[in-house]
């Protein structure tokens, strides 16, 4: 009745081989990527360079009421790369959004930062936002990023 692997051409055992062999490469390199991911993030910034983890991250702060941090350091990253033309537009949605005094989601900066920032407003640049984006990305690492790690939101 059955006659076994002999009855099938040795050139289609040959491509079965190979194509098990490819097949045990991948499962191993999906593993290896498992692994990765399932690691928590050493710091901040490699956080914020994955889609997954800013989801995460947001989730995070969204429960601690401090989601504004993230949506306003992500709107200065986007920032710099718009152009000439739509710059000044976007400077200025940033700012009522996130630094003016009445901001609807307005982000904890010291008044120096606010001041420079608002003189900064009178002919926005590239640069408008560097160093309000960076204070707030130190309050994220120094303050909620610790929290995120201990959180299940982070496993």
């Amino acid at each position: 009745m059955c006659k076994g692997l002999s009855a099938i051409p040795s050139s289609c055992l040959e491509k079965a081989k190979g194509m098990r062999v490819k097949l045990s490469h991948l499962a191993e390199k999906q593993d290896k990527h498992r692994v990765n991911e399932e690691k928590p993030p050493q710091d901040l910034e490699s956080l914020l360079s994955s889609k997954l983890g800013i989801q995460a991250f947001r989730w995070f702060l969204r429960s601690e009421f401090s989601e504004e941090n993230l949506q306003f350091w992500l709107a200065c990253k986007e920032y710099k790369s718009s152009s000439g033309a739509k710059r000044i537009s976007k400077a200025q949605l940033i700012y009522k959004e996130f630094i003016n005094p009445d901001a609807p989601h307005e982000v904890n900066l010291d008044s120096e930062t606010r001041e420079a920032v608002m003189q900064l407003m009178e002919e926005p640049s590239v640069d408008t936002f560097d160093e309000a984006q960076l204070r707030i990305f130190t309050l994220m690492a120094k303050d909620s990023f610790p929290r995120f790690l201990r959180s299940a939101y982070c496993h």
